[in-house]
């Protein structure tokens, strides 16, 4: 373990995915480091409105812009690495690593390393229509020989609906968390042998106790390698 645990700066994005990060983080922090102790932690960032206005007019750019302005900021305040959980953002990834202050873990990596490490073979990525799209995951997956398939285009409308009308927001309505159940089902009927919940906001009410697949928690899966950065290696 590292004499001073590194300091995390995490550039956010929606606001219920940040706060879980940031909440395993202390709470698993303080399993590893003893009573009320986590590594030094900073977060900033820009409005989800200004994210989504990027998203929707497939301006990549403009998405590093705001990562690198939220990067140059934790750097001011004392960051030594950065991570982001939203998944979504990573899109603009290739974007923002060339041009920061400060190295980044990455999310859909960290994920793929956990889903090789446990075994699985083929992985059904949930999440917007805008990470579903895109290759995010597929080439996170690539890299570690696991296949991988997407929901259909009227399950992507209804994960798309449901994390930005209603997640996003800390609403968690029964009867939608009933269709996101659905939707694994669906994904094991295609051959999964395991989801990865590749929106932050997705394990506040999916986990592998109400789902017919095992889950990969990409929240507390990056918030656990931030531990293990900032500590100097994994938990014992």
């Amino acid at each position: 373990m590292n004499a001073t645990p590194l300091h995390i700066g995490i550039v956010a994005c929606s606001a219920e995915g940040a706060a879980l990060c940031y909440r395993t983080l202390c709470a698993e922090g303080a399993q590893r480091m003893g009573p009320h102790a986590h590594p030094e932690i900073s977060l900033h960032t820009h409005s989800l409105a200004d994210y989504v206005a990027c998203l929707d007019a497939r301006d990549l750019d403009g998405v590093a812009a705001l990562m690198l302005s939220s990067a140059s900021k934790l750097a001011r305040a004392g960051a030594d690495f950065l991570i982001c959980p939203d998944n979504t953002i990573h899109k603009a990834f290739g974007g923002v690593v060339t041009d920061s202050p400060r190295p980044w873990l990455h999310i859909a990596q960290e994920v793929a390393t956990v889903a090789a490490a446990r075994g699985y073979r083929r992985v059904g990525i949930l999440g917007t229509h805008w990470l579903v799209d895109s290759d995010v995951y597929p080439a996170a997956f690539s890299a570690r020989g696991l296949a991988y398939a997407r929901p259909g285009q009227d399950d992507r409308r209804l994960l798309g609906r449901i994390i930005m009308d209603e997640l996003v927001y800390g609403v968690f309505e029964p009867a939608s968390v009933s269709r996101l159940q659905g939707i694994v089902q669906r994904m094991k009927d295609d051959g999964c042998d395991a989801v990865v919940l590749g929106c932050t906001e997705l394990p506040l009410v999916l986990n592998d106790g109400n789902c017919v697949l095992p889950t990969l928690d990409s929240t507390r899966v990056l918030a656990r390698a931030a531990l293990d950065h900032a500590l100097g290696g994994p938990a014992a």
